[in-house]
């Protein structure tokens, strides 16, 4: 009952978005990112001036990076007797509302920077006890050895829920001094004269959804810094506007999505400790990504995390990464049993994996893009007055699906290179030069340089098949020490074909039981924005979703989103014309759409602060 309460809920909040920002039966976007303020005479007599704060260091982003810099500068502050200000702006309504991976990690950046964290209670118990890898069939499997060196291995890592842990390093950091703002988006880059980065603006609040100010408007404030760190996590609004406005690119960074359940299972069936990875069926043959399915207790619930991630570079218009198809070619079909079309929920129904969730309820959904380009996408880390660390920067290790220790070491090395820097009290504006040689020399750049050549790997046209053959061959036997650097296609956004050269794919309803439609599933997200508010998902240029997305490509947004964000409904004007429909209340800020729109034409940006999912420990 009160879950069929919550989904009506949901689809209320959708219809009432459905009236919003439509002028003459179409889109229109209203943000001010897109629509200037000092040109419109509803704002003429508002006042826009902004009060101001200084701290030594400003981190947009309370995620594991964020944390574990102001957590180290800290330290390092208290160690000297020198008063260093840090503050943490933070965009979920409480640290670790908006986190979400597998999660299994290594524990190694943990030690050094709270090597009491056991005594502490940090929610890092579950150690792994045992583990499989397999390559699914339809409806079998075949099991793949696990030798050291394979970087999925994972004896002695724990599991996770990692917006515990999250949380949990929240409370060290505030504990250790620092300044935390929750609910607070960074939703500008602020310039010194010279051009370096000054520090970063609030939010705005009180603006209806029509672009207009609202009696209850407030403006954002100002946060100075001699050093602004960008830990936003992948796809980072702030940090696109970084890395081209000081030219960081190396190269462009490749994608992918993960969409992750969280079950509470029979006791029965509950292997505390347990993990296991699979790849293969559902995914077609030129589909980089695959499953995890780990066992965990917490809080005396048995729990199992499930879930599956998917590259963004995949091809068919049509694809659903909550609805992952496979097709194989008549070759593979000889040899994996004539594998057919299904969807990724029914990943589940597969008959080694279903009988983990018989008789046990889902708890949790949700969906997060992450980095998947490795050593050769890092762009460069430091730029006048700032730097980045964490995923934001590209630091996931897509081999071992592990990206937490690397972050938390990328946040450790960068407050040591700025600490050293804040000690000169001259300074006003602080590069951390001396931070990329440092983490160069640190297991982050190394680890990824050895398995910088996995992932490209797969995108020869023997796919999956040829990247596990490359991992064997040259990651086990030759430590992925090989000399040459293989490297991606073209970005993720470009590599959609037009719909006339594609395959529709027909999806199964969802049964209800082991696999759910979207709105079910965004219902679980805790999902909320104030309602009366410009929709933060702006379009760049609003005929493109239909003289261009549709057209060309019959509207992948309305599929790539793992939230049900985008729809093509009947204009109010000419119900035999579809127009684009934008449900930002659904939006789960994976950032999905920012990446993957064919013509970049979305343009991800932040929304009041508190809005978005309100995960529990995903």
């Amino acid at each position: 009952m009160f879950s069929a309460m919550r989904v009506s809920a949901v689809r209320l909040i959708q219809k009432s978005f459905r009236l919003q920002n439509v002028v003459n039966g179409k889109w229109c976007t209203t943000h001010y990112t897109i629509k200037d303020r000092s040109k419109d005479p509803r704002w003429k007599d508002i006042d826009m001036h902004r009060e101001a704060d200084q701290y030594d260091v400003v981190i947009v982003g309370g995620g594991p990076s964020g944390l574990s810099a102001a957590i180290r500068l800290r330290q390092l502050a208290e160690k000297e007797g020198k008063e260093v200000r840090v503050a943490v702006v933070e965009k979920a309504p409480e640290i670790g509302a908006h986190t979400l991976s597998g999660a299994v990690i290594e524990t190694k950046a943990l030690d050094e920077l709270i090597p009491n964290w056991k005594e502490l209670d940090a929610p890092v118990r579950q150690q792994v006890k045992e583990e499989s890898i397999a390559v699914l069939t339809e409806t079998g499997r075949i099991p793949v050895p696990i030798v050291p060196g394979v970087p999925l291995a994972n004896h002695g890592n724990y599991i996770v829920r990692l917006g515990s842990v999250v949380r949990w390093l929240g409370e060290q950091a505030e504990a250790a001094g620092v300044e935390i703002w929750p609910s607070v988006a960074a939703s500008e880059i602020l310039f010194n004269e010279d051009g370096s980065v000054k520090g970063i603006a609030t939010n705005d609040v009180g603006i209806a959804k029509d672009g207009s100010p609202k009696d209850s408007f407030a403006r954002g404030m100002e946060l100075h810094a001699k050093c602004t760190i960008f830990a936003e996590g992948c796809r980072g609004h702030l940090t696109k506007q970084v890395l081209d406005k000081y030219k960081l690119r190396k190269s462009h960074m490749t994608y992918g999505i993960g969409l992750k359940e969280l079950w509470q299972i029979d006791p029965a069936k509950h292997r505390p400790g347990y993990i296991e990875h699979t790849m293969g069926w559902p995914l077609e043959r030129d589909q980089y990504g695959g499953s995890f399915l780990y066992h965990l207790e917490d809080e005396g619930l048995p729990l199992v995390s499930v879930g599956f991630v998917v590259a963004l570079d995949y091809k068919n218009p049509y694809m659903n990464p909550y609805k992952v198809g496979c097709f194989f070619s008549f070759l593979e079909r000889l040899i994996f049993r004539n594998l057919n079309f299904q969807e990724f929920q029914r990943y589940k129904t597969h008959p080694s994996i279903r009988t983990h969730f018989e008789g046990g309820k889902r708890i949790g959904y949700g969906a997060r893009a992450l980095n998947e380009g490795g050593y050769q996408s890092v762009p460069k880390l430091v730029f006048p007055g700032g730097c980045l660390i964490g995923c934001t920067a590209g630091f996931m290790n897509v081999a071992k699906l592990k990206g937490t220790h690397n972050a938390m070491k990328s946040g450790i090395t960068a407050a040591e290179s700025i600490f050293e820097e804040l000690k000169d009290e001259s300074k006003t504006t602080i590069t951390p030069t001396k931070y990329p040689d440092a983490l160069e020399n640190t297991y982050v750049m190394k680890e990824l340089k050895a398995t910088r050549n996995v992932r490209p790997s797969f995108n020869s046209n023997l796919g999956w098949l040829g990247g596990m053959a490359y991992t064997g061959l040259f990651y086990v036997i030759g430590k992925g020490l090989e000399p040459w650097t293989l490297h991606h296609g073209k970005p993720d956004n470009e590599q959609l074909t037009k719909k006339k050269d594609a395959k529709p794919i027909e999806y199964p309803k969802p049964d209800g039981v082991l696999t759910f439609d979207l709105l079910t599933s965004v219902s679980l997200t805790g999902t909320n924005h104030e309602e009366s508010q410009p929709a933060h998902l702006t379009l760049k240029n609003d005929d493109a979703p239909e003289t261009v997305n549709l057209k060309d490509y019959d509207g992948p947004e309305s599929r790539f989103c793992p939230a049900g964000v985008y729809e093509f409904v009947p204009s109010e004007a000419d119900a035999s014309h579809m127009r684009l429909q934008i449900n930002a209340q659904n939006c789960i800020h994976c950032k999905t759409c920012d990446i993957k729109d064919p013509t970049q034409n979305i343009n991800w940006v932040t929304p009041e602060g508190s809005g978005g999912p309100k995960y529990q420990g995903m």
